[in-house]
């Protein structure tokens, strides 16, 4: 029996997943944890084989946790299941040592193949995200950036693209000026761009407003 833990900070994708998978005679729902705090003492007491993640979960972003799971445990098969947008977090997520990639809007058995297949060894990824990576690949879209930027990297660089000071990115991803300030020099040097303004076209090269 593959025993899978699910860490989302919504109580109703418990649920959705647990219905997934109760009359399951190969998974079964080992337990939940609803915050990285949780998660990372659940996994100190209990084993179990494919951890099933929310990029988006409390108290730390997602890709770290991802790291430091794969570092205590590296046995542990990782799924991110995610309302963030695939083409921007999964190659990010592949490289912190996660094996699949789903997005909440996928068909119900896309979740049961995933597990299924990362237990297996294997690396599940959906056909949409193949061809883009493959059609950035071949044509060099400056989408493929995203990849380089973390989930908190991305959100300021929104927030900057839309007009926002630095104050209030501060205030409203609840984080100081000074954090602001390190986030948009970190992004600058992973876009390679040496100005706001060029900051700003490329965010526009990249449609960042469409997510």
């Amino acid at each position: 029996m593959i025993e899978v833990l699910i860490a989302d900070p919504h109580p109703i994708i418990h649920k959705g997943i647990q219905s997934v998978f109760k009359d399951s005679s190969e998974v079964s729902i080992t337990g939940n944890a609803f915050s990285t705090e949780e998660l990372h003492s659940f996994l100190e007491a209990t084993p179990i084989d494919v951890l099933v993640i929310e990029l988006d979960i409390p108290s730390s972003d997602g890709i770290s946790a991802i790291q430091r799971i794969k570092k205590d445990h590296p046995n542990i098969r990782v799924v991110v299941f995610s309302n963030q947008p695939e083409e921007v977090f999964a190659i990010s997520s592949l490289k912190a040592g996660a094996s699949g990639y789903l997005p909440k809007n996928a068909p119900t058995q896309s979740l049961v193949d995933a597990v299924l297949k990362v237990y297996s060894g294997g690396v599940f990824i959906t056909n949409e995200l193949a061809q883009t990576i493959a059609f950035d690949e071949s044509t060099g879209s400056p989408r493929r950036m995203f990849s380089k930027l973390s989930m908190r990297e991305v959100e300021v660089l929104k927030l900057l693209y839309a007009g926002k000071r630095n104050k209030d990115i501060a205030f409203e991803l609840n984080i100081n000026n000074k954090t602001v300030s390190t986030y948009r020099t970190r992004i600058m040097k992973k876009l390679n761009v040496k100005t706001v303004i060029e900051l700003i076209r490329k965010a526009q090269d990249l449609k960042i407003d469409s997510f």
